[in-house]
């Protein structure tokens, strides 16, 4: 079919950073059947990704890039996704792919003997792809290597005139936060450029960053940690003429993520926390639709509850995850997080001996006080630590909340020295 050069309508995929085979962290100590439910999560995603490419009859798709997971060893991994454009050149699919910075540390990566279908953009410059059919024109280029710091956008072809523009790039975007500053650009750069749609890949969540001309970011397919909470997918963008009709998120992940935070100001009763705990729990599942869910629970709050859950915390979580198991039995808890406190104390001074205790506790142990201390012990622990394990945030958040919550445990243990409270009545 010859480009009539009008109102030509067709549909594409845009997906990025599918990082086949990537391991879902926080999850590995979990039960043996969840972790083979994990496992192939970025595969079923990819499948889905290959099967919503077909059902909606897209013309082509586009990959921006870190569709492997770093140093590929798995022969099986590139196998499969060769499969996959195997299917797609099955159902007349033409593929557009670039190398991002995961890619290019992949040994496997550029010699996969790819099907005739796919073109993959060399990384020694930019370069343009026409789909004379359609009247597309294609601008692409790979990642050489992983730290790609120079702004390699300003080099890509101009537009070809006439036609429907796309450029595939995968770039920290006027340097999106919690991503290397790899390949870095602006929004106002790519504007500027001419084309009529940008898809880019390197930055996870799914984001546009401008319409008329379009700038995206279609985020990853799958959700590899809690940080990344939230449907995950690709877009499916339908065009008219030279005019980008709709740019649609399809949801494609096959475990989701969720980071839920659970307010127990006032909760008194393990039955008033499990109680919203269920109904954050419900909304979450709901959401989900049907796909297994991984949890970070936090708490939070002024709460009477606060010294059972800082005390006792392996049994608050033993009861949790079996709130969570009533309402599904594909949800897990991550990890908790417990940063409730105690109820206001009143202004009166207690003459008793824990009052006593407890006023010399709150004068003398104060958070500055102990985090002072609790620094020289973290510098000498981290300084016998290999160092890729030390981290700064692992640091800050010791010292954030490790002086505060002992103060709590020791203000607890005052006032019930037993180790009774009202949690369980």
């Amino acid at each position: 079919m010859d480009y009539d050069g009008g109102m030509n309508e067709f549909r594409f995929l845009h997906a990025a950073d599918l990082h086949l085979d990537s391991p879902l962290l926080g999850l590995t100590q979990k039960s043996g059947d969840y972790a083979r439910l994990i496992a192939d999560a970025s595969r079923r995603a990819f499948s889905d990704m290959v099967n919503l490419a077909i059902q909606t009859e897209c013309r082509f798709v586009v990959l921006a890039g870190d569709v492997f997971d770093g140093d590929l060893r798995d022969t099986q991994c590139g196998l499969f996704f060769i499969n996959g454009m195997a299917r797609l050149q099955q159902a007349g699919i033409r593929v557009f792919m670039i190398l991002g910075n995961h890619d290019a540390e992949n040994r496997f990566a550029r010699h996969l003997h790819i099907t005739d279908n796919v073109h993959l953009f060399a990384s020694s410059r930019a370069e343009t792809c026409i789909m004379e059919d359609l009247g597309v024109a294609v601008h692409g280029r790979s990642f050489g290597r992983r730290d790609v710091t120079d702004n390699i956008a300003r080099k890509y072809p101009a537009p070809v005139p006439g036609m429907f523009n796309i450029g595939i790039l995968h770039t920290a975007c006027q340097g999106r936060e919690g991503h290397e500053t790899y390949a870095p650009c602006t929004v106002e750069q790519l504007v500027n450029h001419g084309y009529q749609y940008w898809a880019l890949g390197h930055v996870h969540n799914r984001e546009i960053l401008h319409e008329n001309p379009y700038v995206v970011y279609a985020g990853n397919l799958q959700g590899r940690h809690a940080r990344e909470a939230g449907p995950k997918g690709a877009s499916l963008v339908t065009v008219r003429g030279e005019q980008v009709l709709s740019v649609d998120h399809q949801v494609l992940d096959a475990v989701r993520w969720a980071s839920e935070t659970v307010d127990l100001t006032g909760a008194t009763t393990s039955a008033d926390m499990t109680d919203r705990i269920r109904d954050a729990g419900r909304s979450l599942v709901a959401q989900a639709q049907g796909r297994p869910i991984a949890l970070r629970l936090e708490l939070v709050g002024a709460t009477a509850l606060h010294a059972h859950l800082i005390r006792d915390t392996h049994d608050a979580q033993l009861e949790i995850e079996s709130v969570l198991a009533s309402l599904s039995d594909e949800i897990w808890l991550e990890r908790l997080k417990i940063h409730t406190c105690p109820p206001p104390r009143p202004a009166v001074l207690d003459p008793s001996t824990g009052g006593r205790i407890a006023a010399d506790i709150q004068q003398a142990a104060t958070p500055d006080a102990l985090r002072a201390e609790l620094s020289d012990i973290l510098t000498a622990i981290m300084d016998r630590m290999p160092a890729h394990a030390r981290t700064e945030e692992m640091r800050e958040t010791i010292l954030n909340d490790v002086p505060g919550r002992a103060i709590d445990l020791a203000l607890s243990l005052v006032d019930n020295p037993e180790g009774h409270d009202n949690a369980n009545q």
